[in-house]
């Protein structure tokens, strides 16, 4: 009998303003974005809960990022075909996700959803 291996995830970034806001971010930071993106990919968004990633409202979660240079956020939707679409990445300077942020990252997610 063949054993059926589960679809793995894909982590995506919607653009290249997603991609330069990723860039900005400190250098521990981008390593702790990458290691949550394998994490992901490896064994499964379904596996993750907090402290790793958070659901803030609809269908728009956060990946929480922390380094020594602080504390940042990469905002995600899933869409079809087990994807991780990152719509935005900034450092985070107050203790809750900013409205602004959160409502960026909803248009955005728009343009895909």
């Amino acid at each position: 009998m063949a054993t059926i291996l589960p679809m793995s995830w894909q982590v995506e970034i919607l653009n290249e303003v997603v991609a330069a806001e990723i860039e900005a971010l400190p250098a521990d930071i981008q390593a702790r974005f990458v290691w949550l993106g394998d994490k992901i990919r490896l064994t499964g968004l379904d596996r993750l809960r907090e402290p790793h990633v958070k659901h803030l409202e609809a269908k728009l979660w956060e990946m929480r990022l922390m380094g020594r240079d602080g504390i940042a956020r990469a905002l995600y939707v899933t869409a079809r075909g087990r994807r991780v679409i990152v719509v935005r990445a900034f450092v985070k300077k107050t203790q809750a996700t900013p409205r602004s942020e959160i409502d960026i990252a909803l248009r955005r997610a728009r343009e895909i959803l």
